[in-house]
């Protein structure tokens, strides 16, 4: 397949491949300077064509019980749902709904990895929802919604100054 059909974005030219260690040849984004800080979040299609997203956790995304800090949790499974979204987003999304439910903690160390699915995806929005786990424990779940976003053109950019 492909390398860069296997990402999910072809044509992104924010998009890195890992060249060593555990994520080599996992792909991630660097235009989005929060993720590129609070990552690094690392995503890969499978060969059934599904998208497996995750990282490894790191001293700085520990809250002061030293678990996975809830906004950590919550900022990855939103960078899952733009992979998972991928192959049908084909362009700028936002987010405009999430929910999700924390269920276990992670600690220093451990690899938390997301999938999901996309439940339905139509004109103008897409609705998806989603696993966290470390190991064998489910660890938080998630729903969101994302809303395709049209570039606008240059005649867009001056009907709108008007």
């Amino acid at each position: 397949m492909d390398d860069q059909i296997k990402s999910g974005f072809p044509d992104r030219p924010d998009l890195q491949v890992g060249a060593e260690g555990e994520f080599r040849g996992w792909r991630t984004w660097n235009r989005d300077n929060f993720e590129s800080h609070n990552g690094p979040f690392w995503h890969r299609m499978e060969d059934d064509g599904s998208m497996r997203c995750a990282f490894r956790v790191e001293k700085k995304h520990l809250n002061g019980a030293n678990n996975v800090h809830g906004g950590c949790f919550m900022a990855f499974a939103d960078y899952c749902l733009f992979a998972i979204a991928a192959p049908v987003l084909n362009g700028p999304g936002v987010t405009v709904s999430f929910a999700c439910d924390f269920l276990d903690a992670a600690h220093e160390g451990e690899l938390v990895e997301g999938t999901g699915e996309i439940t339905r995806a139509g004109g103008s929005l897409i609705f998806l929802r989603g696993m966290l786990k470390s190991g064998a424990r489910t660890v938080f779940t998630f729903s969101g919604t994302i809303k395709r976003v049209k570039r606008k053109t240059a005649t867009d950019v001056v009907s709108d100054s008007r």
